[in-house]
């Protein structure tokens, strides 16, 4: 999943960012408010990490502006500020939930994680399609009592793809959502990670669950019979 981290501070930001990449996400990093306005107006986030003391803008109404958008991301805003007057504010705002500064990482990858099990994202805490279970939680993935062995981007890019309801994604939409900035449109890198969820996920005796749907994209689900 995609998450947008806004921290002026860049201690925190380097390590926070590092920590959840490490955890499975895929994320882009913003100093400043007009850094986070343009990273949002050209990608879709799940959630976004929000410092509200920023240098050039005000959290809230940034909050404000982020959540205006489509898709509605998750906002979890990060402060050194104690006050529960400005925590408040910030949930009335539209934040979903508030976290003090200093905080630990663990803390915020579980904040983060909880945010986007939450029922407007439709997701369950176990994913699951047929005999296919991913668990977000424990990274853990299994095909009945097989069990899955897969790097942190084969995972995002399966958990993409279960997240789906067995909607067909094209190759833009996985790339936004299971990659960051970084992600090279032009490359055949998401072809070639399917190619390798596809040997993992669909074993030589197993119903095939992940398919493709020439000139528009992949989907995972049951085959019709």
């Amino acid at each position: 999943m995609r998450v947008l981290l806004v921290e002026d501070d860049e201690t925190l930001r380097h390590s926070a960012t590092a920590y959840l990449r490490a955890s499975g996400f895929a994320v882009d990093a913003a100093a400043t408010g007009k850094m986070a306005r343009t990273l949002a107006a050209v990608s879709p986030y799940d959630a976004v990490i929000l410092d509200v003391r920023l240098p050039d803008d005000d959290g809230f109404a940034l909050c404000t502006a982020l959540r205006a958008g489509r898709p509605v991301p998750r906002v979890l805003m990060a402060t050194a500020r104690d006050d529960v007057r400005d925590r408040i504010a910030g949930l009335d705002l539209g934040a979903d939930d508030y976290l003090v500064k200093p905080y630990e990482l663990g803390e915020l990858v579980a904040r983060v994680r909880a945010l986007l099990r939450r029922p407007d994202h439709a997701a369950p805490t176990v994913l699951q399609v047929a005999d296919l279970l991913l668990d977000p939680a424990t990274r853990t993935a299994r095909r009945g009592a097989r069990p899955i062995a897969l790097t942190t981007k084969e995972f995002a890019v399966l958990e993409v793809l279960m997240r789906a309801g067995g909607r067909v994604l094209t190759r833009e939409y996985i790339g936004e959502h299971a990659w960051d900035d970084n992600y090279d449109a032009m490359s055949n890198v998401i072809d070639v990670y399917i190619a390798r969820l596809r040997r993992k996920v669909d074993g030589a005796d197993e119903v095939p669950l992940l398919a493709t749907v020439r000139g528009s994209g992949y989907r995972l689900m049951v085959p019709r019979s």
